[in-house]
This record gives C-alpha cells, structure tokens and sequence, in this order.
C-alpha cells in the first residue's frame, strides 16, 4: 500500500517496508530524502531534543521531566513519520521547543533517525540536541528485575544478553550525544535534577509554579491542594447586609478584610512562611504548588487573601490565582 501524504510544500508517497528484528516483523515507510529536509520559518529558533538511551535508563523519568519544561513531548513516534510532525510544527508556529523520545531497536531505525538528525543540523532556525540515558549492565538488570519488565531485545533470551545487543546497536548514538547523564546511581529525583540543570538554563532557572486558589470549606477541601489555610478566624463580611453580595474582589470587602486587627498580623507571618519554603520544595524537586486558602462559603475572607498573596508571591515566582467557589453561593440560591 502506498500511502501520499501532503504537505502545504510538496507531496510525496509513503511506500511501506517489513523490518525485522529478533524474529518480528514491524511496519514502516520509507520516506525520500528530499523530503526529510526541516525549513523553520524565521523567527524565534525551534529547540529539538532527542531523548534515547538504555532501555530502563530513565526515558520515561526524563519525558516528564522535559513536560516540566514546557517542552512538547512526544514519546516514541516512528522515525518515518517525524518529517509530517515537522511540518505541523511549522505550520502552528507556537511550538518552540520539542523533545522526542525515541528507542533505537533497530538498525533500520537508527539508519533513518541518523539521516533525520543531519537534516535537523543542516535546517536554519532549528538547535537540535542528543541526550542519552545510561545505566550498568548491573543496575539496568535489577531494575528489569524489580520491574518485572521483559527486555524489548531479549523477549524470549536472557536479560542481559538483550541488554549488551541494545549497548552494542546504540554505541554510535551515544557517540553522536551532546549530553550523557549516568543513571545508575541516581533517583528518579536526581536525574530531574540533572536534566534541569542542562536544559533550564536558558530560562534562566528551574521552572516553578504556584497555584493559589481561594475555596469555601462548606463546598470541600480541594484535593490537590499542598498547603491548606484556614481564614475563618477573620471576620465574615457576609454578615454586613451591604457586603452580602459583594465578593473579596470587590474594594469595600478587600478593604474590610485587611483592615481588622487580626489580618495584618497573620498575613505577614503566612508571608514570610510561605517565602521561606517555597525554595525548599524547589530544591526537593517540586514543579509547582497549590495553596488552598479557604473560609466559610469561598466568596469574602478567602478570596480577599488570596489575590492579595497572588500578588506578593508573583513578585518573586509564577503564580495563577483562582477563586473556585467566589459565585457558588449565588448560583445555589438562584436555583433554590
């Protein structure tokens, strides 16, 4: 079967191939040179990474972790169907940073992913960069172990007879590698580490998040929250008839809010807590963190706190802020 494929450049045919390997048949096109040559559109440079490595080393640690850096991932894409990716990418013109992972079972393959690399090096606009994964024929047969795993080259052989063929065929690539990250004596948090640390510097540091969100206890805890304050010990403006329908966004309940006794007080020292934790996590390896601060009905105390820290703390990190149940109370009465 031969399978066109068009492009808004050019068309071109898909003509399919059987590669075997250790006795199983695979499917694949084969895809003309011509055709594999990436043109990015001038502008802000695409950033390819290629993630491959030792079956077990890590690749799927590393995926998540380059998801972290707001890399489009894509996880094992047959090399023959990455030059129609390609021009997806360029056609949206929002992607700037892909990571592909790829494992190099087969000769064939590697033929053709050798090829797709000298024509990503030869692209304008385009840095693209080889990271292998690597682990001791020892450590990566007590993980397959631990796992319970079967190794993909040593389906119905010995384990570590599949190991030493997959180092044997991938031996060029990791030559090929700019960066090669020794997994055998890392944890999962660890090898995120490293990886921050090659490929985050040029966002200037590790990416961290914050998510505060205001909630009202009668309507739940959230579930994903991190840390969880309880601001009911403050006053309730829903108590004053001219605030009732107001919500903390609003200026008079913001103003109610912070100027009791209690609030400023509290809010320094919630402050000061928060700002003298939030580089610990980061050093444990957390992403992002969601603060939860809640009060009775979701709407006046906990909505006021939480814009005013959204503010404080996106002076010094990334911080979205949302107000769950800011408009639940009216909805429940309007439906009553």
């Amino acid at each position: 079967m031969v399978v066109p494929v068009h492009t808004n450049q050019v068309t071109f045919q898909l003509v399919p191939i059987n590669l075997h390997n250790e006795g199983h048949a695979r499917l694949c096109y084969n895809v003309p040179a011509l055709e594999r040559t990436v043109h990015m559109a001038s502008g802000k440079p695409l950033d390819v990474v290629i993630i491959t490595g030792m079956s077990g080393a890590g690749k799927t640690i590393a995926a998540q972790a380059f998801e972290d850096l707001q890399y489009f991932v894509i996880d094992n894409m047959p090399p023959t169907l990455l030059p129609k990716f390609w021009e997806l990418v360029k056609e949206s013109g929002s992607i700037h940073k892909v990571a592909l992972v790829i494992d190099l079972r087969s000769r064939a393959f590697y033929d053709q992913i050798a090829s797709l690399l000298a024509d990503l090096d030869n692209a304008n606009n385009v840095r693209t960069r080889i990271l292998f994964l690597d682990a001791s024929n020892s450590e990566l047969v007590a993980r397959y172990k631990e796992t319970r795993r079967s190794h993909p080259l040593a389906m119905e052989g010995r384990l570590l007879d599949g190991i030493k063929l997959e180092r044997k065929m991938l031996a060029e690539m990791k030559n090929r590698a700019q960066i090669v990250i020794d997994t055998s004596d890392m944890s999962p948090r660890q090898l995120r580490e490293e990886i921050f640390s090659h490929f985050s510097k040029q966002e200037g540091n590790t990416p961290f998040h914050i998510e505060i969100m205001s909630f009202g206890f009668k309507f739940g805890i959230p579930i994903d929250a991190d840390i969880v304050m309880d601001v009911r010990f403050l006053p309730n403006p829903y108590y004053i008839p001219a605030y009732k329908p107001l919500t903390g966004l609003d200026k008079p309940v913001y103003d109610y809010v912070m100027n009791q006794p209690a609030t400023e007080e509290f809010y320094q020292k919630f402050l000061d807590l928060l700002l003298l934790t939030m580089p610990g996590y980061q050093r444990e390896g957390k992403t992002s963190m969601t603060i939860a601060i809640g009060c009775t009905g979701g709407q006046h105390r906990s909505v006021a706190i939480a814009q005013r820290l959204a503010a404080d703390l996106g002076k010094k990190y990334a911080v979205d802020v949302t107000h769950r149940d800011m408009h639940r109370r009216k909805e429940t009465v309007n439906r009553s």
